[in-house]
C-alpha cells in the first residue's frame, strides 16, 4: 500500500502517526499541494475532491479521509487499540475526536487557508475576515481543551488515542494558523510535551 501525502500538512501527519503507533510500515509519495500537484489528472483519478491523504491498497482500492484510513489500520492491526475496545470506550473516543476536529481543527484550518498569504493562490476567494473570525474561535476552544486536560492525562481519558493524535497535529499546526499556546495553558502544555515525546510524533 502507499500513502499519497504532503509532509507539511496536518491531516497526512495524523495518518502517519496512527500507523507508527501500530507499527505499520507506510510507504509514502509526496504530493506538493503548493505546486497544485493535487489538481493533476493523475491525482484527480484517485480523489476527485483533491484532498490528501489518500491510501492506495495493493489491489488498487483507494481510501480517502484521514479517520477512515485510520479505521482501516485499526481493523487490520488492533493492537495497540487507538479507537477503543468496548462500546463505551469507542463512543467516548469518537466523541472527543469529533470535538477536536469540529471545534479546533476546523477553525484553525480555515484561519490558515484564509489568513496565510501563501494560501492566496489556492483559496479562491481568500476571505481575510473569515480567517480572522475562525482564528478567534479556535483560540477560545484552546482554552476549553486546556481546562478539560486538567483532570486527565489524555484527551479522551487516561490512554493515548486517535483524539490525542488529532489534537497534537492541530497544536503543532497553530503557528501556520497564526495561533499559539499561551503561558497560562499549563494543562495543554503539559499534555503536549508528553505526547510529543512519543516516538510516533516524529512520523
Amino acid at each position: 500500500m502507499k500513502l499519497y501525502q504532503d509532509d507539511r500538512a496536518p491531516n497526512p501527519r495524523r495518518v502517519r502517526i496512527f500507523a507508527a503507533e501500530k507499527g505499520i510500515e507506510l510507504p509514502t509519495e509526496h504530493v506538493d499541494v503548493m505546486k497544485k500537484e493535487h489538481m493533476s489528472d493523475r491525482f484527480t483519478a484517485l480523489n476527485p475532491f483533491h484532498r490528501i491523504p489518500i491510501l492506495e491498497l495493493d489491489d488498487g482500492t483507494v481510501l480517502c479521509e484521514s479517520v477512515s484510513i485510520c479505521r482501516y489500520f485499526e481493523a487490520i492491526e488492533p493492537q495497540p487499540p487507538l479507537m477503543g475496545t468496548t462500546p463505551l470506550e469507542q463512543a467516548m473516543i469518537d466523541m472527543w475526536q469529533r470535538r477536536v476536529e469540529l471545534y479546533l481543527f476546523a477553525p484553525a484550518s480555515q484561519s490558515f487557508r484564509h489568513g496565510h498569504p501563501a494560501m492566496a493562490a489556492l483559496e479562491d476567494p481568500q476571505i481575510k475576515e473569515w480567517g480572522a473570525a475562525c482564528r478567534e474561535r479556535a483560540a477560545k476552544w484552546l482554552d476549553y481543551f486546556d481546562a478539560e486536560l486538567a483532570g486527565r492525562a489524555c484527551v479522551a481519558g487516561e490512554t493515548f488515542t486517535i483524539a490525542d493524535i488529532t489534537l497534537l497535529c492541530v497544536v503543532d499546526f497553530l503557528p501556520a494558523a497564526q495561533l499559539k499556546l499561551t503561558d497560562d495553558m499549563a494543562n495543554l502544555t503539559r499534555w503536549h510535551k508528553e505526547v510529543s515525546a512519543r516516538p510516533s510524533a516524529s512520523a
